[in-house]
């Protein structure tokens, strides 16, 4: 039995709907009816009545729903004395530009909150270079686009991001229609970052895909410069839409990308476990809860959480 398994139960006894609770709760309804059935077998008594208006705690729902309470009571209770005890150390962590535009400082405000006495160094990098910090033992953790993930390395899947066409709304041959396919792009000039880097190597993986060969105008490793060289009408760009959340939306036009398959995921990678300090485990969960939080709450343009 987990404590994860009684904050579901108790969730859903208090909302009476398994699709409700699922949402609040940031999980498919699927794995959370498979949580909740999980817990009903090791306890070999049904606690739910489920019907087509929703579910209720039966008899013995209602008594393990009581005590459930009680129990994650004592369990907050003693993380936060475990808080309390001033977790302390350093840790890194790498964002791409895009990436901190949307999720840098809700992490730290959230760092600062739970961990005070935790230094937090923070390294703002193109994805290529934080892949190459991580193999070199310069960063405890690093949010990136591809895996490439050495033996020892964690890897977790956070989110995908919708890619948009963004670019100044006077700039000849970007798409005038409320989505823009990959076929229609072929002689708008395009502003991107480098080969070596996650969001390049997916574009030209779609682009193949289209059977098309990008005008590529000019590349610039560095977002702001990138941004700059957009918004003075030098080209468009493919970005997700955390590469315009700094920037005044008025200026440039956001066009979702049409393509499903066009969508960056977004992975949460570190070094292993046994290499990590308690500082930075504790860092990659509160990681975890920001990203999530900002996504329910609709903060990162464009985003949705990956199924677990």
């Amino acid at each position: 039995m987990e404590l994860r398994q009684l904050r579901y139960f108790i969730r859903v006894v208090e909302l009476g709907s398994m699709g409700r609770a699922a949402v609040e709760l940031g999980v498919v309804t699927s794995a959370l009816s498979q949580q909740i059935s999980r817990l009903e077998s090791e306890l070999s008594t049904r606690l739910l009545q489920r019907s087509a208006t929703g579910v209720r705690p039966t008899d013995a729902g209602v008594a393990f729903w009581r005590q459930a309470q009680l129990v994650l009571r004592h369990a907050d209770e003693a993380a936060r004395a475990a808080q309390q005890a001033r977790l302390s150390g350093h840790v890194s962590v790498g964002l791409a530009p895009s990436t901190a535009a949307v999720l840098g400082l809700p992490l730290m405000q959230a760092m600062r909150t739970r961990y005070p006495d935790v230094r937090l160094h923070l390294v703002e990098s193109l994805s290529g270079h934080l892949t190459q910090m991580l193999h070199a033992r310069q960063l405890d953790l690093a949010v990136l686009f591809r895996s490439e993930a050495a033996r020892r390395w964690s890897v977790m899947p956070l989110l995908d991001e919708a890619l948009f066409v963004i670019g100044p709304a006077s700039l000849p041959g970007l798409p005038p229609g409320e989505t823009a396919a990959l076929e229609s792009l072929g002689s708008l000039p395009l502003i991107l970052p480098s080969g070596p880097h996650g969001l390049r190597a997916l574009l030209e993986q779609s682009f193949q895909r289209a059977g098309l060969v990008p005008c590529i105008a000019a590349e610039i490793d560095g977002l702001a410069l990138l941004m700059d060289a957009v918004r003075a009408g030098l080209g468009a760009t493919i970005q997700p839409g955390s590469a315009a959340a700094r920037l005044p939306q008025a200026t440039l036009r956001l066009i979702p990308v049409a393509e499903l398959h066009a969508r960056r995921p977004s992975l949460l990678v570190s070094l292993s476990d046994d290499e990590l300090s308690p500082a930075a485990l504790a860092t990659r969960v509160t990681l975890t809860d920001v990203v999530r939080t900002l996504v329910r709450e609709g903060r990162w343009p464009g985003a949705c959480l990956h199924d677990h």
